[in-house]
């Protein structure tokens, strides 16, 4: 089972990337569940044909029991099984909290047991890289990290911070910052600026996503692109990314991040 944990910015398009990826593992015939590890509970929607997803904080509100397997998700494009960890009450309690309580709920009902994915995805905001946003790295659930960037300053920044928080934890055997997912903005000098960030923490560029009007078109319809037309380009560049991580990264590759470290 490949546990991959995709981290970035607010705003940078981290949800967009994980839903189309979850999307292109079906395609290539995998089961894959996705975990939106964030308050605002959006990252399943596109795999779901717009429909949001009851998250688990939201059912500890509004029941008072437990949810139960039945309701802890819900089956979207592809047989993708979709968790949204939601948060607590706006202004009230720790947004991370929500991730702490449905990893804890996943285990008590074997979810990954019941369903046997191949692939486990968890889409996890990365301005602060603390408490349960730091649960996919610190609690050993992720093996790898996508971090998603463009070349504006503040997503190469939380970028930064996300790599050495993962840092922080590879001694004790815990997830690696596998690579870079580059979400063009088409800013000037982007590709240089993206590349000297990769290089600096010593990880490939693993994808180059162009800015697509049919990302947007088709997000619009409650699709992901890989959903509406997998023959696009852009399609494609999500295909060949679920292709390069389903296999083992080169030695030489992990031997790079750790020169670097």
């Amino acid at each position: 089972m490949k546990k991959i944990a995709i981290y970035g910015k607010g705003g940078i398009g981290k949800s967009t990337m994980t839903g189309n990826l979850a999307a292109a593992f079906a395609t290539l015939g995998k089961k894959v569940v996705q975990i939106g590890c964030d308050p605002k509970a959006d990252s399943t929607i596109n795999l779901l044909n717009g429909e949001p997803l009851m998250p688990v904080m939201d059912y500890y509100r509004d029941h008072d029991m437990e949810p139960d397997f039945e309701h802890i998700g819900k089956t979207g494009f592809g047989g993708v099984f979709c968790i949204e960890t939601g948060g607590p009450t706006p202004g009230l309690g720790c947004a991370g909290r929500g991730i702490i309580a449905t990893f804890n709920l996943l285990e008590e009902l074997d979810v990954f047991g019941r369903i046997k994915p191949d692939v486990v995805l968890y889409d996890v905001l990365g301005d602060v890289v603390c408490g349960g946003f730091a649960a996919p790295i610190r609690e050993g659930y992720a093996e790898d990290v996508l971090i998603v960037t463009s070349g504006e300053k503040m997503a190469l920044y939380a970028a930064n911070n996300i790599s050495t928080a993962v840092k922080n934890f590879e001694d004790r055997g815990y997830a690696t910052v596998r690579g870079v997912i580059f979400n063009r903005r088409n800013i000037p000098d982007e590709e240089n600026k993206v590349k000297a960030f990769a290089d600096s923490i010593g990880v490939p560029i693993v994808a180059d996503i162009p800015r697509s009007d049919d990302i947007s078109n088709f997000e619009d319809q409650g699709k992901t692109v890989v959903e509406g037309n997998p023959d696009l380009p852009v399609s494609r560049s999500f295909i060949e990314l679920a292709e390069m991580l389903l296999k083992d990264p080169p030695k030489e590759e992990k031997e790079t991040y750790r020169f670097y470290h």
